[in-house]
């Protein structure tokens, strides 16, 4: 059974930083993307980083750049998303997604969803 565990949010000061990490079971992590997504109320989800485990090549939306970054330790299965000087507009649920093979960081493509975690920066 696939499962992937988001962790590591939380409530945090704007400017501040936060690191996420996404523990992945029950597939050959190697062999997949791993991406993280959010989601804020009202808002439609979106891609934050993602990541192909095979070779370690990155994807960032255009507006996270700068602020993100992914990372995979596929010893542990698993990825890292490290947020820095946090806004309040990043305010969302952050979600943690497979899929098998690459991918363009875009949430249709992903198949397999973790649980979420909540990040909250406050102003």
């Amino acid at each position: 059974e696939v499962q992937l565990q988001a962790s590591g949010g939380g409530l945090v000061q704007a400017g501040g930083s936060l690191r996420l990490s996404c523990a992945a079971s029950g597939f050959t992590f190697d062999e997949y993307a791993i991406g993280w997504f959010r989601q804020a109320p009202g808002k439609q989800r979106e891609a934050v980083a993602c990541i192909s485990t095979s070779d370690g090549s990155t994807a960032y939306p255009y507006s996270m750049m700068g602020r993100v970054t992914i990372s995979s330790d596929n010893a542990k299965n698993t990825v890292y998303l490290q947020m820095n000087n946090l806004k309040p507009e990043d305010t969302a649920v952050y979600y943690c997604a497979a899929v098998y093979g690459l991918g363009y960081c875009l949430p249709f493509e992903y198949v397999y969803w973790g649980q979420g975690t909540q990040v909250t920066v406050s102003s």
